[in-house]
């Protein structure tokens, strides 16, 4: 069983992970405080399906080697997936899908505006 590690040192294990399978403009949000189901989301672009689904699989065993349940969703359509470490969300696009929902732009926008 691994120790607990900080928020950061998993998101940096996450990035680390969706780096090796060459994603693209990763982008981490802080989300506490504005969203009850998370703390931080990481986003990410992969250029095909396989790639999304690689990144995925790699962030999952990220996931289970920090002791997480770490569940995929979207693998039926395999344009944006979702896995789920707990305080940690990624968020894995397709290009065009990424453009289309601009969750960075969704939750970067100022809490008190």
């Amino acid at each position: 069983m691994s120790e607990q590690k900080t928020m950061e040192e998993l998101s940096a294990e996450v990035i680390e992970a969706i780096e090796d399978k060459k994603g693209q403009d990763i982008v981490t949000l802080n989300v506490q405080g504005r969203c009850n189901f998370a703390d931080q989301f990481i986003l990410a672009t992969g250029r095909t399906d396989r790639q999304l689904k690689a990144m995925a699989n790699a962030v999952r065993a990220v996931g289970h080697s920090n002791d997480l349940t770490a569940r995929i969703d979207g693998l039926e359509a395999l344009e944006w997936l979702v896995v789920d470490l707990g305080d940690v969300v990624v968020h894995l696009f397709l290009p065009e899908v990424r453009e289309s929902f601009q969750l960075e732009r969704l939750w970067s926008t100022p809490r008190d505006a």
